[in-house]
């Protein structure tokens, strides 16, 4: 299926690794030009490499610390003329209220959910009336909240508003608005996640395999990054303001 983005301009955040990795990579494949975003050159030099194998669209990147205000403004002044933003940048520690300090809360809000809201908000502005589409990825937390995720829980579904909130609009500006929320994904993430859990349960962080129910095998960065792709294209033209789960039915049981 041609889903009609060879030249398409698309900014992806948090993209040396992981999931943003995999939604360059996709892009790519479709023919976009795509612009990588995150703190660690070295990582993204890395990321280049392989994105750049995928297709024959332009590859470029920035090193940049998202939860500093000035560099979104970079970002944001630097693509203009980007057509699709993928935001993906940030990782919120797992840990009940009590466990997360005031400071760690913060910064971990002040990348992923005030990340996203400034980049939603300059490239959103940017777009309007030229058409584009802004697609966060957010994660499954946010719509299933657990004590033992509350950080992660209360900035998921904040994103997960803003979205909905920003994508019944949208298409007056020739804009749409979507989210995509990951549920388990085998990445770094996952696994750090999943150590946390297991060194509070176990006292063992090496035991977090032991977490993983064999009966519902996590999914691939591939599942989420395909789906960044359908919905960044034409053929999802009526599709705002709405979140699109793809966590292996966890949310349903």
């Amino acid at each position: 299926m041609d889903l009609g983005l060879n030249n398409r301009r698309a900014v992806i955040t948090g993209a040396s690794k992981g999931i943003g990795l995999a939604c360059a990579q996709s892009l790519a494949r479709e023919g976009a030009h795509v612009h990588l975003v995150a703190r660690t050159e070295s990582d993204l030099q890395s990321a280049v490499t392989l994105v750049d194998l995928c297709g024959p669209g332009q590859v470029s990147y920035q090193a940049l610390n998202l939860a500093d205000s000035h560099d979104a403004q970079a970002l944001i002044e630097a693509q203009a003329e980007a057509d699709i933003l993928v935001n993906n940048a940030g990782a919120i520690p797992s840990g009940t209220l009590l466990d997360i300090d005031e400071s760690t809360w913060r910064e971990a809000w002040d990348l992923k959910v005030f990340g996203y809201i400034n980049l939603c908000r300059g490239f959103y502005r940017q777009m309007s009336g030229r058409g584009g589409v802004i697609l966060n990825v957010i994660g499954a937390g946010g719509e299933r909240p657990t004590s033992g995720y509350a950080a992660g829980a209360g900035g998921n579904a904040a994103l997960m508003a803003l979205t909905r909130a920003l994508g019944g609009t949208s298409r007056k500006d020739n804009i749409r608005v979507v989210g995509i929320n990951p549920g388990q994904i085998v990445t770094e993430r996952l696994q750090d996640l999943l150590k946390a859990a297991a060194s509070k349960r176990f006292n063992d962080a090496e035991r977090w395999q032991e977490l993983l129910d064999p009966r519902y095998p996590p999914g691939e960065p591939a599942h989420i990054a395909d789906m960044v792709a359908f919905l960044a294209s034409d053929r999802s033209a009526n599709t705002t303001g709405t979140i699109v789960t793809i966590d292996g039915g966890h949310c349903a049981r």
